[in-house]
């Protein structure tokens, strides 16, 4: 499938959004991978690979309702599109596809 492969963080990031599913934004995108996966991200790099993703088309934003706790302020959710989900069906089935490969002596 042309123009599905993704870097190892574009990855987690499309992951977590679609884990986080309605709740997915910028801060707790960056909490999530950093308690998930045990790696300092910054949010500049966050919202970084959000533009990207929603570039490629493997992302759909909108703004919440505005809300007290954040002062009037809405946040940018994400929420990842039919084509995201494709790449990441297409990653996973190339992963399993390699890890199944691997004959049992090459980690003995």
């Amino acid at each position: 499938m042309k123009g599905t492969n993704l870097g190892e963080l574009e990855e987690i990031v499309l992951l977590v959004v679609a884990n986080l599913y309605d709740m997915a934004y910028g801060v707790a995108i960056k909490t999530e991978i950093e308690e998930k996966c045990q790696r300092k991200i910054t949010i500049s790099t966050v919202h970084n690979v959000l533009q990207r993703l929603q570039e490629k088309g493997f992302l759909e934003s909108r703004y919440s309702e505005p809300t007290k706790e954040r002062g009037g302020k809405r946040k940018l959710l994400f929420r990842v599109t039919r084509s995201g989900q494709e790449a990441l069906v297409h990653s996973r089935s190339m992963r399993e596809s390699l890890w199944h490969g691997i004959p049992d002596l090459a980690f003995k």
